[in-house]
C-alpha cells in the first residue's frame, strides 16, 4: 500500500499556498463576490477542538463557493482585548499585551496546520492601535449623533472581576465569564443608545436567513409590546405617575400601584411617617440583581403613604414599592390588577389589598385559577359588557381626550452599558476639562494609546486612573489642564464592527474605503456559536444601522445568512473541561492522524448544527479511509495536461457503472454541502470508494486508466473542501495542472443518475464511432441530435452532409454521409 505521509504532504502544500498567495483576494476580479466569515476567536492560548469544529465548517463552505465561481473573502482575526488576558496576567505576573500576542502567535501556527483557505493578508487584531483607533472613532461617531452618553445608573457589578457587566453578560445571577456573584452598584457609566433602534432591530430580523430560534431569541430580548401609557395623578400633589400597560381594559380592576424602589418618584411622594421603612426597604434591595428580583417567589414591599388617583373612576389607590418592579422596564411603575395578574395577586394577598374581577372568565362560578386572558368586561362602569378589544379602544380614547392616556409601543431592551473599570480594553476617547466640561478627543489625535506600564490589580477602579502620564492631559478646546476618561470599552464594541475592517484592513485614513465596503459587504454567510444571539449579533446589527444612518454604509443588516455550529463534547459525553480531563488537543490528533483526517472526522461526526461527543475510534476510521483512498488513486497512471472537468463518456457497461457512481456522488455532495450537511457528504465519499473498490474487479485500472483518472479527478474535486492537503497532492500526482482549489466544481449528467439507461451504438459510414447512453424509447431524432453533439462523432461529420440515417430502436443508429 502506498504510504500517505500526512506530515510531509501538509508541510509541502502549506508552503506552496503561502508562496503563491492562493487565497488572497482583490476587488478587481470579474467573478461575483462572496463574503464568508467565521466568528473570530479570543486568543486564549491554544485552539481547542471546538475552534476546529467552527473553523473547519466555515472553510468547507468557503472552498465550495470558490470552486463554484465566486471571489471568496474568507478572513480571520483575533478578538484580543478583554478580562481573560488581564486576569491571566495578574495570575501569572505577565503583561496582558505579552500574554495576548504570544497566544496569537501560537494560535496562528495552529490555524495554519488546519489548512484553511484564509486570506492571511487581511488578519485583524483588535488590541492593535491600528485597529482600536477606529473603535475609538466609532465611539466618537456615535457620540456625535447622540448615541453615546454618560449617566449615573444602577449597574451589574462582578464581585470577582471588579467591573461592570452589561445585562446580557449576567447569567443566572452570576458573571457569564467567571460565574461569581453579581451585585448592583450606582455608578457613572457610558452607554450606547441601542434603544433608538429597538423597533428596527425587532422587525428587520424576520427578513434574515437566520435560524428561527435565533431570531425568536433576539425578538424576545428586545421585547416589543403594544399598549398604552396611562397617567395617574398623585393625590394632593402635582406629581404624576406614568405607567405602560398592555391591558388598559383592566383599568377598573386597579386597586394599588407599585413603584420600583430606585424610582426617583419614591423620595418625592412618600409620607414622612413612612420614610424610615421605605429607606430601610430600599437599602435591602440594593444587594439584589435584577434576575434575583424577577425570580423571587416571596413578594416583599412597603407602603409609601402616598395615594394615586385612578383616571378612569377617580378612586384613590395606595402606592407601594416592591423589588418585583424594575426601573429599567417601562416607566419603573405599574398599575396592579390583582384579579388578573399572578404577581399582583400574590402581592395583594400578602398585604391584604382589594381584588376586583373586571374580566369575566368563560367558566364563571367555578373554582378557576387566576384569569389573565382577554374576555368580556364586568364591574367596569359604562364599559361593562364590551370585549377586551373593544374596551381597549374606547377607554384609551376617553382618557386621551383628557391627556391621560395614549397608545404607545414599549420595548424591554435597555441601552447598552459599555464602561469597564479595567485596563485591557480600548480607552474611551473623552477628556474632562474644568472649564469646557466633557470634550471628545479630536479625530486627528486618535488613537488614544493604551499605556503599557500600568499596575492592573482589580481594585474596582480603572487602573488607568493611577497612570499620571495617561490620566493628566490638556483640553483640546482651551488648552487648559484636563483629565482623561479612564474606563475602557466593553470588548463587544470591538467585535461590533470587525467584519467591516476585513474589507480594507490596512487603511489608515478611514475604517474602510467606501468602494471596498460596497464591494464586499454585507457578509453573505456568517458562522458561529448561538451563545452570541443577544450579545455580539445584536450589537453588530445596531452598529451597522447607526453607521448606515451616518452615511458610512449603504446597507442596514451586517449578516445576510447565519448558521450555528453545535458543541463538541468530550469522549465521556460531557462538556470538555481540563478539570474533567476530557479535553481533546487538536495538535496531538493532527500529529498522529493528520489535519485532513481531523477535518473529515469533524465533518462526519454528526449534523453540523448539533455537534456531539468526540469518538477516538471514529477518527481512526476516517484515517483508514484516507489511507485506502490515497493508495487507490496512486495506482492511476498520471497523464500530463489541464483538467477536463466534463461528464465521463463511457464506452461499455462497466464504464457506465463507473460514470453512474461518480455522477451520483457529484449530485449528492453538490446538494448537501451548501446546506452544511457535511456528515452526509463524508458518508457518500466512503460509500463511493467502496463502490469503486468493488467495480475495479470488473473494470481494471490498467485497462481503463483514462476513465478511472477522470472519475477519481472528479471525486478529488468533491473532497477538496474537506481534505485540502491530500486532494491537492493526488490531483498533482494524476498529472493535472494548477491547484485543485481553484478548479471548477464538477457537474453531473441527469441521464447518468437513472438506473435503466441503455447504450445505443452509433456508426458513421459503417464504422462504430461512439456509444450513447439514452433512456429506453428515445426517438431517432433525439438520438441523432445527441450523436451530432458527441465530440467523437463530430470529427466524422465536419464538412459533410448527412445523406440518410437508419435507427434500430434502443440498439443502433447508422449515419451515412455524402
Amino acid at each position: 500500500m502506498a504510504k500517505y505521509n500526512h506530515l510531509e504532504i501538509e508541510k509541502k502544500w502549506h508552503s506552496v499556498w503561502d508562496k503563491t498567495k492562493l487565497f488572497e483576494v482583490d476587488e478587481s476580479s470579474n467573478m461575483p463576490k462572496y463574503y464568508n466569515l467565521v466568528m473570530y476567536p479570543y486568543p486564549s492560548g491554544d485552539l481547542h477542538i471546538g475552534h476546529w469544529y467552527n473553523f473547519s465548517g466555515g472553510d468547507f463552505y468557503a472552498r465550495y463557493k470558490r470552486m463554484n465561481g465566486f471571489n471568496v473573502l474568507n478572513p480571520i482575526g483575533f478578538d484580543s482585548f478583554g478580562l481573560p488576558a488581564e486576569n491571566a496576567a495578574i495570575m501569572n505576573g505577565i503583561a496582558p499585551k505579552k500574554w495576548t500576542y504570544e497566544n496569537i502567535e501560537n494560535m496562528v501556527r495552529q490555524l495554519h496546520r488546519m489548512g484553511p483557505s484564509y486570506d492571511w493578508n487581511r488578519m485583524v487584531v483588535t488590541s492593535d492601535p491600528e485597529y482600536y483607533k477606529w473603535t475609538q472613532w466609532m465611539f466618537l461617531e456615535l457620540y456625535k449623533r447622540g448615541l453615546a452618553y454618560k449617566k449615573k445608573q444602577v449597574a451589574n457589578w462582578c464581585t470577582s472581576c471588579n467591573t461592570v457587566l452589561a445585562n446580557e453578560q449576567v447569567v443566572n445571577g452570576g458573571c457569564e465569564r467567571c460565574g461569581s456573584d453579581v451585585i448592583q452598584k450606582d455608578l457613572d457609566q457610558w452607554l450606547f443608545k441601542i434603544t433608538d433602534y429597538a423597533n428596527e432591530l425587532y422587525t428587520e430580523v424576520d427578513k434574515l436567513d437566520w435560524p428561527e430560534r435565533t431570531k425568536i431569541s433576539q425578538k424576545n430580548w428586545i421585547g416589543r409590546s403594544e399598549g398604552a401609557e396611562v397617567v395617574f395623578a398623585v393625590a394632593d400633589t402635582e406629581k404624576q405617575i406614568k405607567v405602560f400597560t398592555t391591558r388598559i381594559d383592566t383599568l377598573f380592576g386597579v386597586t394599588f400601584m407599585v413603584l420600583a424602589p430606585e424610582n426617583p418618584l419614591v423620595a418625592e411622594i412618600m409620607n414622612k411617617d413612612q420614610a424610615k421603612e421605605v429607606e430601610k426597604y430600599i437599602a435591602t434591595t440594593q444587594g439584589k440583581t435584577e434576575l434575583d428580583r424577577m425570580q423571587e417567589k416571596q413578594k416583599t414591599g412597603v407602603f409609601t403613604g402616598a395615594y394615586a388617583v385612578n383616571p378612569i373612576n377617580n378612586e384613590k389607590i395606595p402606592v407601594w414599592i416592591s423589588d418585583y418592579v424594575l426601573m429599567g422596564y417601562g416607566t419603573g411603575a405599574i398599575m396592579a390588577v390583582p384579579a388578573h395578574d399572578e404577581r399582583d395577586m400574590e402581592f395583594a394577598k400578602k398585604f391584604d389589598l382589594p381584588i376586583i374581577d373586571v374580566i369575566a372568565a368563560p367558566s364563571a362560578g367555578k373554582d378557576e385559577k387566576l384569569f389573565s386572558d382577554y374576555g368580556v368586561l364586568v364591574n367596569s362602569g359604562d364599559f361593562t359588557g364590551l370585549t377586551s378589544k373593544e374596551a381597549q379602544e374606547k377607554i384609551n380614547s376617553k382618557l386621551a381626550e383628557k391627556g391621560l392616556a395614549g397608545k404607545k409601543v414599549n420595548f424591554k431592551i435597555r441601552d447598552w452599558l459599555i464602561s469597564r473599570q479595567r485596563y485591557w480594553g480600548a480607552p474611551i476617547p473623552i477628556i474632562y476639562c474644568e472649564k469646557c466640561g466633557e470634550v471628545p478627543v479630536p479625530e486627528s489625535d486618535l488613537p488614544v494609546i493604551l499605556p503599557e506600564e500600568v499596575s492592573i490589580k482589580p481594585t474596582g477602579e480603572s487602573p488607568l486612573r493611577h497612570d499620571k502620564d495617561f490620566f493628566n492631559t490638556t483640553c483640546p478646546k482651551c488648552g487648559g489642564k484636563a483629565t482623561r476618561e479612564t474606563d475602557t470599552m466593553d470588548t463587544f464594541v470591538c467585535s461590533s464592527w470587525y467584519f467591516l475592517r476585513y474589507a480594507d484592513p490596512k487603511n489608515d485614513k478611514e475604517f474602510a474605503a467606501k468602494d471596498k465596503l460596497k464591494y464586499w459587504l454585507p457578509v453573505d454567510m456568517y458562522i458561529g456559536g448561538a451563545e452570541h444571539t443577544v450579545l455580539h449579533l445584536l450589537y453588530s446589527r445596531f452598529f451597522t444601522k447607526a453607521l448606515r444612518d451616518a452615511g458610512h454604509l449603504d446597507f442596514g443588516e451586517p449578516f445576510l445568512s447565519l448558521r450555528h455550529q453545535g458543541m463538541i463534547l468530550g469522549p465521556d459525553g460531557l462538556k470538555m473541561s481540563k478539570s474533567k480531563g476530557n479535553v481533546i488537543d487538536p495538535d496531538i490528533e493532527v500529529d498522529k492522524y493528520g489535519a485532513d483526517a481531523v477535518r473529515m472526522y469533524l465533518a462526519f461526526m454528526g449534523p453540523y448544527d448539533q455537534g456531539g461527543p468526540w469518538n477516538p475510534n471514529g477518527l481512526v476510521g476516517v484515517r483508514r479511509f484516507l489511507d485506502k483512498f490515497f493508495d487507490f488513486v496512486i495506482r492511476i497512471n498520471p497523464e500530463k495536461g489541464d483538467w477536463h472537468n466534463g461528464v465521463i463518456v463511457p464506452a461499455d457497461e462497466n464504464e457506465v457503472r463507473l460514470a453512474r457512481i461518480t455522477n451520483k456522488l457529484i449530485q449528492k455532495v453538490s446538494a448537501d454541502l451548501p446546506e452544511m450537511k457535511f456528515n452526509t457528504c463524508v458518508s457518500a465519499f466512503m460509500e463511493t470508494f467502496n463502490a469503486f473498490a468493488e467495480l475495479e474487479k470488473d473494470l481494471p485500472i490498467a485497462k481503463h486508466n483514462s476513465v478511472w483518472r477522470q472519475a477519481l479527478g472528479q471525486t478529488l474535486l468533491l473532497m477538496a473542501p474537506f481534505a485540502p492537503h491530500l486532494t491537492e497532492e493526488l490531483f498533482e500526482k494524476l498529472g493535472f495542472e494548477g491547484s485543485i482549489h481553484i478548479q471548477t466544481w464538477p457537474t453531473f449528467d441527469m441521464k447518468l443518475l437513472l438506473d435503466d439507461l441503455i447504450t445505443v451504438a452509433v456508426q458513421v459510414n459503417g464504422k462504430l464511432r461512439d456509444q450513447l447512453l439514452v433512456i429506453p424509447g428515445t426517438t431517432e431524432a433525439e438520438v441523432l441530435k445527441l450523436a451530432k453533439e458527441s465530440e467523437k462523432i463530430a470529427n466524422y461529420l465536419t464538412g459533410k452532409k448527412i445523406a440518410k440515417s437508419f435507427y434500430v430502436q434502443d440498439k443502433i443508429l447508422s449515419i451515412v454521409t455524402d
